[in-house]
C-alpha cells in the first residue's frame, strides 16, 4: 500500500498572484494533496485580513480542484511551519523560486527546516518563465501607485486591490 504524498505551499498571499497559481497548479499535479497554507503575519503588514486571503486563493484556484488531479485545501496558519506540516501529515514543503536571490533565502529555510524535521523534504519548483519576476509586494506597490497589475494577478485580484487601495 503506498502512502499518500502530502505537501504544504506555504505563504502570506496578499495577494495571491499568477506565479503563485502556477506553482499552486504545478505542485497538484506531482503530489496526491496540497495544503495552500495561508500565513497569519501582521508583521508583513497584510492588506487584506486573513479571511480575505483564504478566500481569495480559494476563489483563484477553484478550476484546479479537479483538473489537476491532486486534492487542494487552503488552510490559514499561525504556528512555526514545520507545525504546521506535522499537522497538516504534510511530508513535503513546496516553494518557489523565481530568481537566484531566493535561492539563499530558500536553501537556509530548507536548512533550518531539515534540522527541525528531517523527516519532511523541501520541493522548490522554478518559477515559470513568464511569472519569475512577480512578487506581492511589487504587485501591491505598483497598485498602490494606480499602476497596471493586469500581467501579475487575476482580474478578481485586480479588482479587489482596485477597491481595497481606492484606485
Amino acid at each position: 500500500m503506498t502512502s499518500q504524498k502530502i505537501g504544504i505551499y506555504p505563504g502570506t498571499f496578499d495577494p495571491i498572484t499568477n506565479g503563485h497559481a502556477d506553482i499552486i497548479g504545478r505542485a497538484a499535479r506531482v503530489l496526491d494533496k496540497l495544503v495552500v497554507g495561508v500565513a497569519i503575519n501582521p508583521g508583513k503588514g497584510p492588506i487584506f485580513t486573513i479571511d480575505e486571503r483564504v478566500e481569495l486563493v480559494r476563489e483563484e484556484i477553484a478550476h484546479l480542484d479537479n483538473s489537476n488531479g491532486g486534492m487542494i485545501e487552503i488552510i490559514p496558519f499561525q504556528s512555526l511551519l514545520i507545525h504546521f506540516a506535522r499537522e497538516v501529515e504534510a511530508t513535503v514543503i513546496v516553494r518557489g523560486l523565481r530568481a537566484v536571490s531566493d535561492f539563499d533565502y530558500e536553501f537556509q529555510m530548507a536548512s533550518m527546516n531539515a534540522k527541525m524535521a528531517p523527516d519532511i523534504e523541501t520541493l522548490c519548483l522554478m518559477a515559470s518563465d513568464k511569472y519569475h519576476f512577480i512578487a506581492s509586494s511589487l504587485v501591491k506597490e505598483i497598485a498602490k501607485l494606480n499602476g497596471d497589475v493586469s500581467q501579475f494577478v487575476s482580474p478578481r485580484i485586480q479588482e479587489r486591490l482596485s477597491e481595497r487601495l481606492g484606485g
